[in-house]
């Protein structure tokens, strides 16, 4: 069976069940200051989403245990700047890194407090892998790295954010833009400069779960593609394998 856009819309669903459950189950740490560590620290809210991923390469015919979306199993990757890096999804396979994913979300209603992190995480993550590449720390193929990304769609993420006092002048196309259109704005830029091969960027909230696609080139079918393609590539050299 193929994954379907139906597959996809019900992970999201499960996605914002999972946050809200987790968040209730944290209501004390929120209540001393925590905020919602619980919700982003958790993990549990993307195990859906990992499983949607997972199913791409089980269908092609990947063993289980080439495939894994559990800390338990092995989501270290070598880096260079760094000894080792979790990703949220690998799949190695014959000692080829086929695949590799971070999932991350950004929640309201302080949007600003963590967006720089987001964006420096997934520069940082892609960086030292692609420069681990180059010291030959991944053999046979070059690394496929994928980032799926949600965006709580609410009041604080689609009304434009102030430019803050800067010494030089900030590149024009940033003015006027909401958290969702800036993420809109790096995360095309992650794909035009290769640091990833693939990205999908939604925004959606608990609700109304059913998902959002701000930018055509980095919609769900786009990156079920590249996914894809990733795929047939590599069964045109004979992975899998019988």
């Amino acid at each position: 069976m193929t994954v379907t856009r139906q597959d996809f819309e019900d992970a999201i669903a499960a996605y914002w069940g999972a946050k809200q459950m987790q968040g209730e189950q944290s209501m004390i740490r929120d209540a001393v200051g925590a905020g919602t560590a619980g919700t982003v620290r958790g993990g549990k809210h993307f195990d859906a989403i990992a499983t949607l991923l997972a199913k791409f390469f089980l269908d092609a015919g990947y063993p289980p245990e080439s495939i894994r979306v559990a800390k338990s199993q092995g989501l270290a990757l070598p880096g260079y700047y760094r000894p080792q890096k979790q990703w949220d999804v690998v799949v190695v396979h014959e000692g080829v890194l086929i695949a590799a994913f971070e999932l991350k979300g950004l929640g309201g209603p302080s949007y600003g407090n963590n967006y720089n992190n987001r964006v420096e995480e997934a520069l940082g993550s892609a960086v030292d892998l692609r420069r681990a590449a180059l010291a030959e720390l991944f053999p046979k193929e070059k690394p496929w790295l994928g980032y799926f990304f949600i965006m709580q769609d609410g009041e604080g993420s689609r009304s434009p954010v102030k430019i803050a006092k800067s010494g030089l002048p900030v590149d024009g196309m940033w003015h006027g833009t909401s958290y969702q259109d800036r993420f809109g704005i790096f995360c095309q830029r992650l794909v035009d400069e290769q640091l990833y091969d693939a990205v999908c960027y939604v925004t959606s909230s608990l609700e109304n779960p059913s998902p959002i696609e701000p930018v055509d080139s980095l919609d769900w079918r786009h990156f079920a593609a590249a996914i894809n393609a990733r795929l047939t590539y590599l069964k045109s050299l004979g992975l899998p394998g019988n």
